[in-house]
């Protein structure tokens, strides 16, 4: 019993751990939901600390909340803020659907520590003034999310899209065998290749932007069912001010609450986002690592830095580790994405019931990017060596090469050349000397792998 403390709450009393800030609420809910050993991301937390912040300046102003029990609220909850208590918030992700069991863990201990000092602070008639768990926690998701993508997610997709153009740029000269269907096509030029890859990430950013918008409209102020009872008539609006002045994020209220608390479309819309960049960091991860394959059998086109032993039993192997963890993050954020979209069909009248399974699978996915992002950037494309041997041999014999002398000789006559060539293993130039009445001169200036990659009709 030492060990313990007895706490009270509208059911009762309770033992909690006699260190913990936390009160009866949050006991209940450990005890309820031992489902995943899994609590609620920081960001999340944070988020939720960032609202009764702002809520305690507001109601202050409003003239609704004395100057003392404001300032200790504030205090209290910038301390979380900063990530100083990350370890009392011990809530299970599955726990109430509408996440009131994590709003009051941060109610409890704000009051917990803002009464410290023997102001006499209330979880909720204080900390949760003018608000309620159906409105705090959509707002929450909104907010974290939009946080993370903005300091994280978005600089680390900038920073792998500027190391792709920088590599690019260095091996522009560089010509290779292209493909498609894995077989092998026309040649095309390193640069175009990344080219590609650049554009992708590019595109993925200006995607996510546009979920954004949508990102940045809060839930704040609708309540219990989006009425707005028990708040101020202003309070939606100041809310989305004062929480601008935090985060630097331009917010507002969202044009209808019964939206914002009965459905999570804009959440759902953003992790569809985060499951195409997967998409994209699969496409680029796979590519490495058919690129780097061998580095005898494969294609062997680059070799990729060494960073760690590949096998426990064959002594020199070495895998290409960061694709292969990029391609599982990737695949993961697919499937947190298929579980969002189940819980943002799960709007019964007036609330979602899956609100924490949608805050932590949308942190969890932008966590996965943005640190798979940083890596690709950092330990695989910036530091890839190009083997230009393995991509030049091939590139001389290249049957498809004959796809340049179309307009000059006729599709079927183009055909039975590169049939003849990839038959006898001769380089598709000496096999079209033989067939045609093309000058050795004409035939290397139509066949040049590198003036076939600008493209147009070969003259």
């Amino acid at each position: 019993m030492s060990e313990h403390r007895i706490e009270r709450d509208s059911m009762g009393e309770l033992r909690v751990p006699k260190g913990a800030l936390y009160g009866a609420q949050t006991q209940r809910a450990v005890n309820n939901f031992p489902v995943s050993g899994q609590s609620m991301p920081v960001a999340f937390i944070h988020a939720i600390a960032r609202i009764k912040l702002a809520a305690a300046r507001v109601n202050h102003d409003l003239g609704l909340l004395d100057a003392e029990r404001a300032e200790a609220i504030v205090a209290a909850a910038q301390a979380i803020i900063e990530g100083r208590h990350d370890d009392q918030f011990p809530v299970d992700v599955f726990q109430t659907g509408s996440g009131t069991s994590s709003n009051m863990n941060v109610n409890e201990v704000i009051a917990h520590l803002a009464s410290a000092d023997g102001v006499a602070v209330g979880p909720n008639d204080h900390v949760n003034m003018g608000q309620s768990s159906n409105d705090v926690i959509p707002t929450a998701i909104h907010l974290s999310a939009a946080l993370e993508v903005t300091a994280r997610l978005r600089p680390a997709l900038l920073h792998l899209r500027d190391t792709i153009d920088a590599r690019a740029d260095e091996l522009d000269g560089v010509v290779k065998t292209g493909r498609t269907h894995l077989m092998d096509a026309m040649p095309l030029r390193l640069s175009q290749e990344l080219g590609g890859w650049s554009s992708q990430v590019g595109q993925a950013v200006e995607r996510l932007d546009g979920a954004m918008l949508r990102l940045t409209r809060l839930a704040q102020g609708g309540t219990a069912v989006g009425t707005g009872i028990n708040a101020h008539p202003e309070f939606a609006a100041r809310m989305a001010r004062e929480l601008g002045e935090q985060t630097g994020l331009s917010l507002s209220p969202n044009d209808s609450f019964f939206a914002s608390l009965a459905s999570q479309d804009a959440a759902v819309e953003l992790s569809g986002q985060l499951r195409g960049l997967a998409c994209v960091v699969m496409k680029i991860a796979n590519d490495l690592r058919w690129m780097n394959s061998g580095p005898l059998a494969g294609l062997g086109e680059i070799e990729l830095e060494a960073l760690q032993p590949g096998s426990s039993i064959m002594p020199g192997k070495v895998n290409p580790v960061i694709p292969e963890s990029a391609a599982q993050a990737a695949a993961q954020v697919i499937g947190l994405d298929a579980a969002v979209t189940v819980a943002g069909q799960s709007g019964n009248f007036q609330l979602n019931v899956m609100l924490p399974l949608i805050a932590h699978n949308l942190l969890t996915s932008i966590t996965l990017m943005s640190n798979t992002a940083q890596l690709l950037a950092d330990r695989a494309i910036a530091g890839f060596r190009v083997r230009e041997d393995n991509l030049s041999a091939p590139l001389a014999r290249n049957p498809i090469l004959v796809t340049a002398l179309n307009g000059v000789i006729g599709y079927d006559a183009a055909a039975a050349i590169a049939k003849q060539a990839y038959q006898a293993g001769r380089p598709i130039i000496e096999v079209a000397e033989e067939q045609t009445e093309l000058s050795r001169e004409e035939l290397e200036r139509l066949l040049d792998p590198a003036r076939l990659t600008h493209g147009g009709i070969p003259e």
